[in-house]
C-alpha cells in the first residue's frame, strides 16, 4: 500500500488565525444528576462526553423517538400520508399515561397524531399511529427493532410503541444518541417537530415537556422521559453556529435536573470542542495510477463529507495521510472503496474515511491491458 501524506496543518484545508493556533486544555466533564449520559457531535459522531454510555436503562417515552423513526420512513417511502385517517381504536384510547385526547373512533389525520406523539408525547396518538403502520402494536415493535438492528444500536429491544414500562424494553444512551442523530440526518422535514413549543386539539393547549426548548434558543430538541422506575430522562439537541451537539441524560431525579445535566453537558461541548469540515463529498484526494483501464489515472474521493472534532483552537495541530490499494487494476467499480483518508490529531487518530473512484473505470483495450501487465511485473 503507497501512503501520500497532506500534513502542515492540512495544506489550506484549515485556515486558522495565530490567536487560536493553541488548543484549549480540556477539563473532565461536569458532574451531573444522571445514572447514564453521553454526548456527542452530530455531524462527525465523535463522543465528547460519556458515563455508563453503554448501561441498559428504561427508556420510557424516549422510546417515541423510535418510533417517530418508523412513522417517518414509512412517510418517506409513500406508505403513509400525512394526510392519511387513522381511526382510534379502543386500546389506542384506553392508553395509560400521558395523553393527547383522540376519541375512540374518530378520524384523526397523521399529521396531527405524529404532533400529538412528539410535542404532548401522547400514548394514545402513539398507538394509534402503530397500528396503522404495523396492523398491530406488537408488529409494529417488532419493525422497530429491525430498523434497531439497522441502525446498529446494540443494546436495545423494544416490546412496545410508547414506552410504557416493560421488563423487556431497555436501551442505552450510546444507542439514542445513534437514533437521534439518524432522525436528524434522514428526516429533516420532519425533525422540525420536536421544536415546536405546543400543541392544540380538541381545544386543549398543551406545551412540550421538554423546557431546555424555553431555556435555551439554541435547543431545537428531542424528547422527554419520565416513569418511576426510569426516572427523568431527556435527548436533547443544540445548534449553535452550525455546529450540532446531541446529548442523552438517564435517570436524574427531577424535571429540572434532567434539563440542568442536559445544559451542562452541551454548554461543556461548545466550550471546549469545535467540529470542521476538511474535505466535502466527492471532492479530490489523491490522483492515482490505474492499470489495464481506459485512463491512466482516476481521482479518488469521500462518499461523505468528512468532519471531525477536535479541542477548541486545536484544529490546525490535525494532520491527514491518504492511502490507495496498489496496484490498482481495471475494471474499477465507483461504488468499491479504493482507499482511506486517515485524519490524526498528534498521535491519536480521530477519523478514517474511505475513498472511491470519482468515477467508473473500465478496461483498457488489448493494448493498454498487455503493457500494464509488463509494467506491472516490473514493478
Amino acid at each position: 500500500m503507497t501512503v501520500f501524506f497532506a500534513r502542515a496543518a492540512l495544506l489550506g484545508l484549515i485556515m486558522c488565525a495565530p490567536s487560536v493556533l493553541a488548543a484549549v486544555p480540556i477539563p473532565a466533564p461536569p458532574t451531573v444528576d444522571a445514572r447514564s449520559y453521553i454526548l456527542i457531535d452530530h455531524a462527525s459522531g465523535r463522543v465528547i462526553a460519556s458515563s455508563s454510555p453503554d448501561e441498559r436503562m428504561e427508556p420510557a417515552s424516549i422510546t417515541k423517538l423510535m418510533t417517530g423513526y418508523v412513522v417517518f420512513k414509512a412517510l418517506a417511502e409513500k406508505r403513509l400520508a400525512l394526510t392519511d385517517l387513522v381511526t382510534i381504536s379502543e386500546r389506542a384510547w384506553r392508553s395509560e399515561g400521558s395523553r393527547t385526547f383522540v376519541r375512540v373512533g374518530n378520524q384523526v389525520p397523521v399529521e396531527v397524531l405524529i404532533k400529538g406523539m412528539i410535542v404532548q408525547s401522547g400514548n394514545d396518538a402513539t398507538i394509534a399511529l402503530a397500528e396503522k403502520v404495523g396492523g398491530t402494536e406488537d408488529a409494529f415493535a417488532q419493525i422497530m427493532n429491525e430498523y434497531a438492528k439497522r441502525l446498529d444500536m446494540k443494546n436495545t429491544n423494544f416490546t412496545n410503541s410508547t414506552g410504557l414500562p416493560d421488563p423487556n424494553l431497555y436501551t442505552t444512551a450510546r444507542d439514542v444518541a445513534t437514533l437521534s442523530r439518524a432522525i436528524i440526518r434522514e428526516f429533516p422535514q420532519y425533525y422540525r417537530w420536536y421544536s415546536e413549543p405546543e400543541f392544540i386539539w380538541n381545544d386543549i393547549r398543551q406545551q412540550n415537556r421538554n423546557g431546555l426548548l424555553r431555556r435555551d434558543p439554541s435547543v431545537d430538541g428531542i424528547k422527554t422521559g419520565h416513569t418511576e422506575s426510569a426516572g427523568y430522562c431527556l435527548v436533547t439537541s443544540a445548534d449553535r453556529q452550525g455546529m450540532r451537539l446531541i446529548s442523552a441524560v438517564f435517570g436524574s431525579k427531577s424535571v429540572r435536573a434532567r434539563e440542568d445535566a442536559s445544559a451542562a453537558l452541551l454548554n461543556y461541548g461548545y466550550t471546549f470542542f469545535e467540529t470542521t469540515r476538511l474535505k466535502a463529498r466527492g471532492e479530490l484526494v489523491l490522483k492515482p495510477r490505474v492499470y489495464k483501464g481506459a485512463v491512466e489515472t482516476i481521482g479518488v474521493a469521500p462518499a461523505r463529507d468528512v468532519v471531525v472534532t477536535s479541542s477548541r483552537g486545536g484544529a490546525a495541530n490535525l494532520s491527514t495521510s491518504a492511502s490507495v490499494k496498489e496496484p490498482l487494476i481495471a475494471p474499477l467499480a465507483a461504488n468499491r472503496a479504493v482507499g482511506e483518508l486517515v485524519v490524526s490529531d498528534g498521535a491519536d487518530v480521530i477519523a478514517r474515511v474511505p475513498l472511491f473512484p470519482q468515477q467508473a473505470v473500465p478496461e483498457g483495450g488489448l493494448w493498454a491491458r498487455l503493457s500494464d501487465t509488463v509494467a506491472l511485473w516490473l514493478r
